[in-house]
């Protein structure tokens, strides 16, 4: 019975495509925020991440890289399949 609970818990979604956007801070030269909006399957759902600009560099870089990306939204785990390391 546990498991059947955990199975229907967990959702993941294939991400179909990705806007990435920088916003400046509330004071003009202030640090800004990045955002890094998920489409997933075919906009069936959006998921919006909020990462710091390093995190920012290396999802976008995954995103770019992986054959396929999927989304976990439960967990919030972002799920690259087949890298291209070359």
């Amino acid at each position: 019975m546990a498991e059947q609970n955990v199975e229907q818990n967990i959702v993941v979604r294939r991400v179909t495509d990705v806007q990435a956007s920088w916003t400046e801070g509330p004071e003009r030269g202030a640090p800004g925020k990045f955002t890094i909006q998920l489409i997933l399957d075919d906009g069936a759902e959006e998921y919006v991440l909020q990462p710091t600009a390093e995190d920012a560099k290396v999802q976008l870089e995954l995103l770019e890289r992986a054959e396929t990306v999927y989304f976990d939204v439960g967990r919030k785990v972002l799920i690259p399949n087949s890298l291209n390391l070359g």
